[in-house]
């Protein structure tokens, strides 16, 4: 994928969707639709398309944000992240970069895992 500038981002993205995948924002807990969202399928990343999570590993975590135990195998990456003042492992889109969210050691078997994802930064393709 051709390396997109921040004027291509900005025609490409919402200005909320631009602000989390691009300036590593966080969207208000509670506020993303994907929060109810039951059926089968693919969440994607918002900026490239990529497929991100199955709706297999999708739980209810109770944080106000979509929240998935396991992502798909190769699609995404982490980085330290040491802002706020705490030490967190941020998430982001394997292909594009783009801020997903955060993972916590404290989600439900068989991982024990949280990826506590922001829904604007999500696209879901049912299957």
């Amino acid at each position: 994928m051709a390396e997109k500038t921040e004027t291509d981002w900005q025609a490409l993205l919402t200005p909320e969707q631009f602000r989390v995948l691009r300036d590593h924002g966080t969207e208000h807990r509670g506020s993303s639709p994907l929060l109810q969202e039951k059926r089968t399928g693919t969440f994607r990343c918002a900026g490239c398309g990529q497929p991100l999570f199955s709706s297999a590993t999708k739980y209810e975590s109770g944080t106000g944000w979509p929240s998935f135990y396991r992502p798909i195998e190769g699609a995404i990456g982490t980085t330290t992240d040491r802002s706020h003042g705490m030490t967190r492992v941020e998430v982001h889109c394997g292909n594009c970069g783009g801020h997903l969210g955060h993972v916590f050691p404290d989600g439900p078997a068989p991982t024990g895992e949280r990826y506590c994802m922001n829904g604007v930064a999500l696209k879901f393709e049912p299957t």
